[in-house]
């Protein structure tokens, strides 16, 4: 499963959407994300891929690509450390 999939999937699960309704260029407010939701999804993906995503950083995700792709960003980095 990718990593987009894996993140879908802990999001589907707490904002209680079908995932297939997200795509890349989705706006959590397009998800109906609230701020909470947004704050668990993060937590879950930090412990899920064992990364840690900066409030600054994360206040900057406009779309759910936005994150995924910092997500993406995260890992590779931590492959090379």
């Amino acid at each position: 499963m990718s990593i987009e999939e894996q993140i879908k999937e802990i999001v589907a699960k707490i904002v209680h959407v079908d995932k297939n309704l997200m795509t890349k260029e989705s706006t959590f407010k397009d998800i109906k994300a609230d701020s909470l939701d947004m704050v668990q999804a993060l937590v879950a993906v930090e412990d899920k891929f064992d990364i840690e995503i900066l409030d600054e950083e994360a206040q900057k995700f406009q779309t759910f690509g936005d994150f995924v792709d910092y997500v993406e960003k995260r890992l590779a980095e931590k492959e090379k450390a």
